[in-house]
């Protein structure tokens, strides 16, 4: 299963989404990859710590091969070569670089939008495959939608949020309709929830009425989340018996039945 989490709008928790799923999918035994196509490199920094194990095997490495700017050029090597270990059991990532913006351009122009599929059909021995991606339709986010089965969306409850998920699921139908009939939108991700605050409730509820693809299960607000990111450990690990973290379970849980 290949699942991308995109949303155009910044500081949503796409990361944080990312990397809590995956860590769950690796705790319940399946061999997971996460791929950080955010130059941020915020999922990247978050399962290594700060340091790559070798910075020359990095999904910007990939792209570089597939322009024949690799050491071996042509596109050969596909992914594995660029697949790091985390220090959790089964949990996997292809790190992001900086490279990836200056190599945006190229990649455009030679039209490598599907190299990215056609890797990860090559792929072998993942259960589960999460892609996290850039807060901005671009080639990296366009060839993950391209790539991904599924793809879940993160709403942080915010008005501006709320106009910007229209423009987002367009934009997801129209790479479906163009370029990925496989593709489904799996719900939305309400996170940074306060349940007792009026404005979040009330745009949840509109958002349900209208009919969009709300999951059930909702993430709230929590430091926890920045003490992990800290300490570079998923919630699971850091927090096992935490509220938020048991929130999480229940979101990879509704999202694997």
């Amino acid at each position: 299963m290949r699942r991308v989490i995109f949303n155009q709008k910044g500081g949503v928790g796409k990361s944080t989404i990312t990397c809590n799923l995956a860590a769950i999918s690796a705790v319940e035994g399946k061999k997971t990859l996460v791929i950080d196509l955010d130059i941020q490199g915020n999922s990247t920094q978050y399962l290594l710590g700060a340091k790559v194990g070798d910075p020359d095997k990095t999904i910007a490495h990939f792209f570089k091969d597939n322009l024949g700017l690799g050491l071996f050029g042509g596109g050969k090597e596909g992914l594995e070569s660029a697949i790091h270990e985390t220090p959790f059991p089964n949990l996997y990532i292809i790190p992001s670089h900086p490279d990836l913006e200056a190599l945006q351009g190229r990649l455009e122009s030679r039209y490598k939008i599907f190299k990215l599929k056609e890797a990860l059909e090559k792929l072998e021995g993942f259960e589960h495959i999460y892609i996290d991606t850039p807060p901005v339709l671009n080639f990296y986010s366009q060839s993950a939608l391209i790539a991904a089965e599924k793809c879940l969306i993160p709403f942080d409850c915010d008005t501006f949020a709320r106009e910007a998920l229209y423009t987002l699921m367009r934009a997801i139908a129209e790479v479906k309709a163009d370029h990925n009939d496989k593709l489904e939108i799996e719900g939305i991700v309400v996170n940074q929830y306060q349940k007792q605050a009026n404005l979040p409730r009330q745009l949840v509820e509109e958002l349900i009425a209208e009919g969009l693809p709300v999951l059930e299960t909702k993430i709230s607000t929590s430091v926890k989340v920045r003490e992990s990111h800290s300490d570079a450990q998923p919630l699971i690990h850091y927090a096992p018996s935490h509220k938020l973290t048991e929130e999480y379970r229940a979101l990879h849980s509704e999202i694997h039945k």
